[in-house]
């Protein structure tokens, strides 16, 4: 919309202040912006964005009479948005994009937990009740070697020998998880 046009049918009388507001003072209120938020382009736009609806907000406050210009509440208004942003996004974990960073662990999401629990357990049951229990104990209840020799009757070296077997035989079962069977 140029000087000297009609807004358009529809357009209320805020709105067209609103659109002055941009008009007028939108490109040094997006230089301030675009600096504080480290040049980034969609950040300061938002915030431009933000600000003016603010100003929309407050009509009071631009049609006060303690200054010739609206530009500098703008900017103050401007200015703490984008103070209150930076704080905001400090306060949270960085985000990332759709990339996965090289460092980061890959985990598996709930229904290939669950279904290599399940592989798991029907694995668990082909052992024999002796290779068994000591894997129960060991493994998947965090018993010490001596702990399970107390609890199952046996010497140390039979539970870490049953051990080495249950968990020998589980890799021939689980060809797929012989990696996290190691």
């Amino acid at each position: 919309m140029t000087a000297g046009t009609s807004p358009p049918p529809g357009t209320t009388t805020a709105g067209h202040e609103l659109a002055a507001l941009q008009r007028d003072h939108g490109g040094p209120l997006f230089a301030l912006l675009l600096r504080l938020s480290d040049g980034d382009r969609q950040r300061a736009e938002d915030l431009v964005q933000e600000t003016l609806v603010r100003a929309w907000q407050h009509p009071e406050a631009l049609r006060a009479a303690d200054f010739d210009s609206v530009r500098p509440w703008l900017l103050t208004v401007g200015r703490r948005l984008a103070i209150d942003a930076r704080r905001a996004r400090r306060a949270r974990p960085f985000e990332v994009g759709d990339e996965v960073p090289e460092n980061a662990r890959v985990t598996a999401d709930h229904a290939e937990r669950a279904a290599a629990a399940l592989d798991v357990r029907e694995a668990v049951k082909t052992l024999t009740p002796e290779h068994r229990d000591v894997l129960v104990l060991v493994y998947f209840r965090g018993a010490s070697v001596a702990e399970a020799a107390r609890t199952l009757g046996i010497p140390p070296g039979t539970v870490k020998s049953r051990a080495y077997y249950a968990l020998r035989a589980l890799r021939r079962v689980l060809p797929g998880y012989a990696a996290d069977l190691r």
